[in-house]
């Protein structure tokens, strides 16, 4: 039962950031990407320190800094995303991010010395593929490979750069939630980030690498509001809390979904196409999730 929550939480968290490529694409227009980074993880920070002020007694010096690099990880995702959606698409910001379902196998090997299961890699074939459809806006196959390798920007580079570091965030944060308490950790990540979101935004504002730039409209108030709370204090527990119940592998599988939440919000929101192989894409998703659950119940019957 706690595999299922666990896979159930995951799906909705993963609802939670679909929306969140959209929100942040439109308040990007009157807020630059560190300053948002700084805005919403401090905000976050100030909500859950009152909680911090309660259990303060069960940091340690080990759990500090595990949950710090904890955090360096978080950030670095969340700041290469946010750059990089600036100068991409919402649904390619998706897709590129949704890619690192490749990469957490690779660093589930190198830093757990655990070889993926094959309904994982299976999953991950099916969900590869429907990134692909789901990304493109094109009606033939050919077409979807010429929208993909067309137009490589610093944007679609620094979303990648995204995927590497969520992947190894997920296998890190898996090889901590069984060691530690999770909601101490799920403290040290928010404040880390949000320390790190405010050096970074003042310091290449400084350098005139980013101007620093917060203009308060509706879109912005929006958008932190809903990031901080939504997809920072409540997804960042619950994925803290219940990742540990699931492989890294599987996890990023789940998460993968978000592209499919995301493309259906820009569509509702931005006007940007839905192509049918869009569709069947988000099938295709949607059939790695499957394959892995086939795969762990033969290999359960198995068992038993």
């Amino acid at each position: 039962m706690k595999k299922y929550t666990a896979e159930a939480v995951l799906i909705f968290i993963t609802v939670i950031w679909g929306a969140t490529f959209v929100i942040i694409k439109v308040a990007l227009n009157d807020i630059s990407p560190l300053a948002f980074v700084a805005t919403r993880f401090v905000l976050a920070a100030i909500i859950l320190f009152p909680f911090y002020l309660k259990i303060r007694d069960r940091f340690n010096k080990i759990l500090t800094l595990s949950g710090i690099l904890l955090g360096v990880m978080f950030f670095l995702g969340f700041a290469t995303q946010t750059i990089g959606l600036k100068y991409t698409s919402a649904t390619k910001s998706g897709f590129i991010t949704g890619t690192f379902v490749l990469f957490t196998p690779v660093f589930q090997l190198l830093f757990e010395r655990k070889k993926p299961s094959k309904g994982n890699l299976l999953g991950v074939l099916f969900v590869i593929s429907g990134l692909i459809l789901l990304s493109s806006k094109g009606n033939s196959i050919f077409e979807i490979f010429h929208e993909i390798g067309r137009g490589f920007n610093i944007g679609d580079f620094f979303t990648l750069l995204c995927a590497i570091f969520f992947a190894m965030y997920l296998v890190y944060l898996d090889i901590l939630t069984k060691k530690y308490e999770f909601f101490p950790l799920v403290i040290l990540q928010v404040g880390t980030t949000a320390v790190l979101g405010v050096i970074f935004a003042f310091s290449l504002s400084i350098y005139n690498l980013e101007s620093f730039k917060i203009v308060i409209t509706g879109n912005v108030i929006f958008a932190l509001l809903y990031t901080s709370i939504l997809a920072t204090v409540l997804s960042t527990t619950l994925q803290t809390k219940y990742q540990k119940f699931l492989t890294p592998t599987k996890v990023g599988i789940i998460l993968s979904f978000e592209p499919i939440f995301s493309a259906v919000t820009a569509y509702m929101i931005l006007s940007e196409i839905i192509s049918r192989f869009s569709l069947i894409g988000g099938i295709l998703i949607f059939a790695g999730l499957l394959v892995t659950e086939l795969f762990d119940k033969l290999k359960f019957n198995h068992e038993q």
